[in-house]
């Protein structure tokens, strides 16, 4: 491996849909207010080699309101990891849209 790769690692491919190109979407998640939740979570997108561009949390009491936004998967990835997240035992509810392109502050 090369020092580069380590530095960025490639993205896994879609055997499922090869031929998809990378769109935006937006992972709408309620869950349990508990200290691991959001370590859960993450870590499917980190198995998939997946970044989110976006993440935000809200605590209420005893549930978390989560939004996450990544670009970088296929629909098809999008709603595999979708459905890991419905089935985690944490999880209220998951809802799954696509998302507006986030922007470059550059270009406004």
């Amino acid at each position: 491996m090369s020092p580069l790769e380590a530095v960025h690692p490639s993205t896994r491919p879609d055997v499922w849909a090869s031929h998809a190109a990378p769109c935006a979407v937006r992972f709408i998640i309620q869950a349990e207010a508990e200290a691991d939740v959001l370590c859960r979570i993450l870590n499917l997108f980190a198995l998939q080699q997946l970044i989110p561009q976006q993440v935000e949390v809200m605590r209420d009491e005893d549930s978390f309101s989560i939004e996450i936004v990544s670009d970088e998967q296929s629909w098809h990835r999008a709603q595999v990891i979708g459905e890991k997240l419905r089935n985690l035992i944490s999880v209220f509810d998951m809802t799954l849209e696509p998302a507006q392109p986030a922007r470059s502050a550059l270009t406004g």
